[in-house]
């Protein structure tokens, strides 16, 4: 089974192709840290749950997950309700790379319609 990890890689080497001049960037929230970095990006101002992935120009955060067994943290699931009900902008929650794609392409087809 792959890793979330490398869900994203492969989700973000397609989507730098298929949409060449639509930013995407990834927000490093994940993975072990120590405690003393991890103090350190706190300060920095990391927040817990934000998604793992922004499309600036589409007001889009994609927060990625394995295909089998990933789930939405309490924190993520918050963030998500916050960045849509405050903010206004879209979130996706993917189960892996190909979902990730699928929803990507609805989405433009949808923004293509407005």
């Amino acid at each position: 089974m792959r890793t979330e990890h490398q869900e994203q890689v492969d989700f973000v080497k397609w989507f730098r192709v298929a949409y060449p001049d639509v930013l995407i960037f990834a927000i490093p929230n994940g993975g072990y840290r120590s405690r003393v970095t991890a103090s350190r990006l706190k300060a920095e101002g990391v927040v817990k749950g934000i998604p793992d992935l922004y499309i600036p120009a589409w007001n889009l955060w994609v927060e990625m997950k394995r295909t089998k067994g990933g789930s939405v943290s309490a924190d993520q699931k918050s963030m998500m309700e916050y960045l849509t009900k405050y903010c206004r902008h879209q979130t996706i929650v993917a189960k892996g790379s190909d979902h990730a794609k699928e929803q990507i392409d609805h989405f433009v087809q949808r923004l293509e319609k407005w």
